[in-house]
């Protein structure tokens, strides 16, 4: 605010500002705007330089009550206080902020700015690695996709100097000698507020203690800090809602984080859309839509992303020999059942389900979809079985419409596909290493080893079959979407429809936590930050958001070459005639994968899955019951939408197969 909109208080002003018990270190240093009302301050001790706003409305409480605006028992020193502010004590004290308009603070006993301080920017949080070497250095536009680079590009140290830089060039600048509560916050019965920047309409409601960060909310996507919260040098995102005695330290939490019920972490990142309750979280990179919900669940030194933790699941970073070294990295989608436990290091492929105790280390992140067991000591895998689970199908549906975000500036860009060039190539890789275990360990092994788990041979053989659907879909569906879009009367017009129409999307693909994208963009990206060509952290997320635009174009591009390979054809010289083919070997592994998935959703529906129904009756009863909470099979949601998937992609290949076989006539 331009220091000539204010001005000096009048002698009059003064007398009355003491005759309703205000008292000043020096009344010179006080200056008000020119509506200013003495009336709506009262019992207020003035230190240092202050500026008052204008004060003639109402602030809004909850139940409809309405209250003046002003200040009254409260101590300021060197604050600066906008219009149609409500500060009210009892008796605490206010150091060196700046508020703004429509501000609320009520019952709160300090809020004290202390620089200099970069309000929990340039803070270094150990993540995978507790003793140290993958510190991710924290900023108010801290992506997932920066994070990925910054915690697991190690091997690119002039990269990560030079956006280490960059990162410390933007924290230098968040400190301008005094704190900032924004336009619309409300603060309320709050012990400590230090060196905590508050953004807009951003809800502090009974926390304890808040040290060292920032909270950047947003008139679209409040932040709410609730009852006992104790946090110290961290990063709030907006639309993230933190409450209930949760205690962070060293933490960035992302946009719609939601974190509760006494959940206790440290040194974390937890990147868009994360849920924390209960537990415990320590050197974690949690990707977005990581979830746990349980007490005795600890998520320890590792990378995780679309993760949902069972109750009890826990992990081991330390062989108590050079300290607590070890990392995990759990790729997106997999679930840990209750009591899993995984010996880190330890790499997890995509959609994995863990359950029981693993104490081999063990790599399966080219075994994407599998079941990773424990019997008898042992890590027993289950290749590809959850391609036809339907909770996994359940799952991918999920999660954007759970994407809480309401704020129109994204960090993340989220990726939602269940089957992408990054899974699908690592389907494709499995494969290979199936058959080759096969040809080596011959037909009629009971086992197979591989990265110390046992692979039975039953599903060796299924799994191979599993992911030679997964392919099939994919690469129909890729061709077909393409097809559908032209109108292919001849082979000429059939190849041109089916040309890539962007260079980018050849070659592996990695997941950057939630952002699918070809390695080598990826690569390119960190040789122009390694050469200067890219200086600026703008530039980074542009970048990012034009892979994640481009995705399906470049999709294409991949899936383009695979299907040559696939299919043993060539698309350049592609004609309708083998098409055809191609499209009914895409309808049967379809139709083939949903009748997998509607025989598992059956599974819930069995007379074992109707115990403890009808509780005091017998049979009739427990049907009727059964039927009262569960529905009939035929009508469960999951169940019709499986055979209106099927009745949709039959029809669809019998439409394209008609085009195609008509403009040959």
């Amino acid at each position: 605010m331009k220091e000539s909109v204010y001005r000096n208080l009048t002698a009059s002003e003064i007398e009355k500002l003491e005759l309703q018990g205000c008292s000043a270190e020096s009344w010179d240093k006080i200056k008000v705007k020119p509506l200013f009302d003495t009336s709506r301050i009262q019992r207020v001790s003035f230190h240092g330089d202050i500026r008052l706003g204008s004060f003639q409305g109402f602030a809004d409480f909850a139940g409809g009550l309405k209250l003046p605006t002003g200040i009254t028992d409260i101590c300021l020193l060197n604050c600066q206080i906008g219009d149609e502010v409500f500060i009210s004590g009892p008796a605490g004290m206010i150091i060196g902020y700046h508020i703004s308009d429509r501000v609320i603070i009520t019952h709160v006993d300090e809020i004290v700015y202390e620089g200099p301080t970069g309000f929990g920017n340039g803070l270094r949080v150990s993540v995978l690695n507790e003793a140290g070497g993958r510190e991710v250095p924290i900023f108010d536009r801290l992506s997932a996709h920066l994070a990925y680079i910054l915690a697991l590009y190690r091997h690119r140290p002039e990269v990560i100097s030079k956006l280490t830089t960059l990162i410390d060039a933007y924290s230098a600048t968040c400190d301008q000698g005094y704190g900032v509560i924004a336009e619309g916050a409300r603060i309320t019965h709050t012990h400590l507020i230090r060196n905590v920047r508050i953004g807009p309409y951003a809800i502090i409601d009974g926390a304890t203690r808040l040290e060292e960060g920032s909270i950047n909310s947003c008139p679209e996507d409040p932040v709410f800090i609730g009852p006992g919260i104790s946090a110290r040098d961290f990063i709030v995102s907006s639309g993230s809602h933190i409450t209930d005695s949760v205690f962070l330290d060293k933490c960035f939490v992302g946009q719609g984080v939601e974190l509760g019920k006494q959940y206790s972490a440290e040194n974390s990142l937890f990147f868009a859309n994360c849920a924390g309750f209960h537990g415990e979280a320590c050197s974690v990179f949690a990707g977005p839509f990581t979830v746990t919900h349980h007490k005795s669940t600890l998520l320890i030194a590792a990378y995780f992303s679309f993760l949902n933790a069972g109750s009890g699941s826990n992990q081991s970073n330390h062989m108590y020999k050079l300290g607590p070294i070890h990392q995990g990295i759990v790729e997106r989608g997999s679930k840990t059942t209750s009591d899993s436990y995984l010996l880190w290091p330890s790499k997890i492929g995509p959609f994995t389900l863990v359950m029981g105790r693993h104490y081999k280390n063990s790599d399966t992140s080219d075994l994407p979809f599998s079941y990773l067991v424990e019997s008898n000591d042992e890590s027993i895998l289950s290749p590809g079985v959850n391609l036809k689970s339907v909770g996994t199908i359940r799952d991918a549906q999920k999660w954007p419409k759970r994407d809480r975000r309401r704020d129109p500036d994204l960090l993340d860009v989220i990726n939602y596909n269940l089957l992408s060039p990054f899974t699908i190539q690592k389907m494709w890789r499995g494969r290979e290493i199936l058959r080759n275990l096969q040809k080596t360990s011959g037909l009629k092994s009971d086992f197979y080893t591989f990265e110390n788990t046992k692979i039975p041979r039953n599903a060796l053989e299924r799994g191979i079959q599993l992911y030679t659907i997964g392919i099939i879909k994919f690469l129909g569906n890729s061709i077909i979407s393409r097809i559908e879009k032209g109108d292919c009367y001849n082979a000429t017009v059939l190849q041109e429809t089916l040309k890539a129409s962007i260079p980018s999307g050849k070659g592996s693909w990695i997941d950057m936590a939630g952002l699918i994208a070809p390695q080598e963009l990826a690569e390119k990206l960190l040789d122009r930050i390694d050469n200067g060509s890219v200086c600026a952290i703008e530039e980074i997320e542009l970048e990012f958001r034009r892979w994640h635009s481009d995705y399906y174009d470049m999709e294409w591009t991949w899936a383009r070459d695979h299907i040559g390979k696939e299919f043993k054809c060539q698309l350049d010289s592609i004609t309708p005639e083998t098409v055809i083919p191609i499209i009914e070997t895409w309808k049967k592994a379809v139709v083939d994968l949903d009748e997998m998935l509607y025989e598992d959703a059956r599974k819930e529906f069995r007379i074992s899955a109707q115990t403890g129904f009808g509780t005091d009756g017998g049979e009739d009863e427990r049907s009727r019951d059964f039927g009262e909470v569960r529905g009939e099979f035929e009508q469960n949601p999951a169940v019709m939408a499986i055979r209106e998937h099927i009745r949709k992609k039959t029809a669809l290949a019998a439409k394209i197969i008609d085009q195609l076989s008509f403009r040959q006539v």
